[in-house]
């Protein structure tokens, strides 16, 4: 199941009716059943109505070419207009999620939608900013509005859902009795973190500080610069986050996770070698490698074996994974329970099943796919799975 995203606006509201004499039931039944009936009449455009609030088509086709990849083969027609309703529903149960936050007051504020934002703006030049938002189809108000969707419902979730879960000690054993095959390591392993610099200008840098070394000279400045901080006591994984030219790893501190010792066999020797003399939490000199510089820190070793069930790393990953479980069994229960209480109707759909297998016309798209972007923001709703 999917989620967040949806403009706000007025809620539906119905109100019973009390004390009616019997002697008018019928004309009340009737005009009832009208009002169902004019309810139905809609825009072409509006293709689901979600407890009284509108979705379009032009909000339905942008979210569609934000998920296509335009250097792949174009989708069908018949597999477009599944992605198209894939996209209605990620919509619909988004609007419902959102509408639940607001009555619970857990609608995100103002200074987290802007510390959000500046979050994602930061890794990009001004001009760089606007010019995806534009290729996007989006302003800097639709991007914001999106976040505060996106924020309100995960802290919709994260106390309906996830603050519900607790793992025990007991679940953690068993476990580990019924998987502890698992947690055989076959060989030593190395869990490497890392700051690239290479010597030529990358267009594509994105770490924290927008900073590009742009030639040899200037990479070798750069080296000694983040050794001076790291002699002084600077972080190693925020140095990564604003130094590191590689794409990959830069965002993650630098981590490259855990490295099995027959990889180092095959990396460059002066690699293996400075990993292999490190002690854990210790960083190495910068290292002069064919197309980059280098600098390593040895987070853990682990030899080959089997892994206890008291060893903390064990148990913590048993715990998170029991954790992930139980969290999305208890979001697609959520979900459907929000889901049960709402009210939906889907016109494109109906119209899918009215055409008998034939496109409906108001299904045939006429806006072309924009182009690959790497994202600002989740251009997509977020998928609660």
């Amino acid at each position: 199941m999917n989620l967040p995203l949806n403009p706000s606006s007025r809620l539906q509201r119905f109100v019973g009716l009390r004390n009616i004499a019997p002697f008018v039931h019928l004309a009340l039944v009737v005009s009832l059943l009208a009002g169902c009936k004019q309810q139905e009449r809609h825009s072409p455009d509006v293709w689901a109505i979600v407890n009284g609030i509108e979705i379009k088509r032009d909000e339905v086709e942008k979210y569609y070419r934000s998920q296509v990849n335009p250097e792949g083969q174009e989708p069908s027609q018949e597999e477009a207009l599944s992605l198209k309703l894939n996209v209605i529903e990620q919509l619909v149960n988004n609007e419902i999620l959102l509408e639940r936050a607001k009555k619970l007051n857990l609608e995100a504020s103002d200074g987290e939608v802007e510390d959000k934002f500046t979050e994602l703006k930061s890794p990009f030049t001004e001009e760089e900013f606007q010019r995806q938002l534009k290729s996007r189809g989006m302003g800097v108000d639709d991007l914001k509005r999106d976040l505060r969707r996106q924020l309100s419902i995960q802290k919709l979730l994260n106390r309906e859902v996830a603050a519900k879960i607790s793992i025990s000690d007991q679940e953690v054993t068993d476990f580990y009795n019924a998987n502890h095959n698992q947690f055989n390591v076959a060989e030593p392993q190395f869990r490497i973190s890392q700051i690239v610099i290479t010597p030529r200008r990358d267009p594509q840098i994105r770490n924290r500080k927008n900073d590009d070394a742009t030639n040899e000279a200037e990479a070798e400045r750069k080296a000694k610069m983040l050794m001076d901080k790291l002699n002084s006591g600077a972080d190693f994984a925020q140095l990564a986050m604003d130094y590191s030219e590689d794409p990959n790893t830069a965002a993650t501190g630098g981590d490259l996770g855990y490295i099995p010792e027959s990889a180092l066999n095959q990396s460059d020797p002066t690699l293996k070698h400075t990993v292999l003399s490190l002690k854990p939490g210790q960083v190495s000199q910068p290292l002069l490698l064919k197309d980059s510089i280098r600098i390593l820190k040895l987070v853990a070793r682990e030899a080959a074996g089997l892994r206890g069930v008291n060893d903390p790393q064990v148990r913590q990953t048993i715990r998170d994974t029991l954790r992930n479980r139980k969290e999305q069994l208890l979001r697609n229960a959520y979900l459907a329970v929000a889901r049960d209480e709402a009210h939906v109707t889907n016109f494109l759909a109906q119209q899918v099943v009215e055409a008998a297998g034939k496109l409906p016309e108001a299904a045939k798209s006429t806006l072309p796919p924009v182009p690959a972007l790497k994202p600002v923001a989740p251009s997509a709703p977020v998928n609660t799975q």
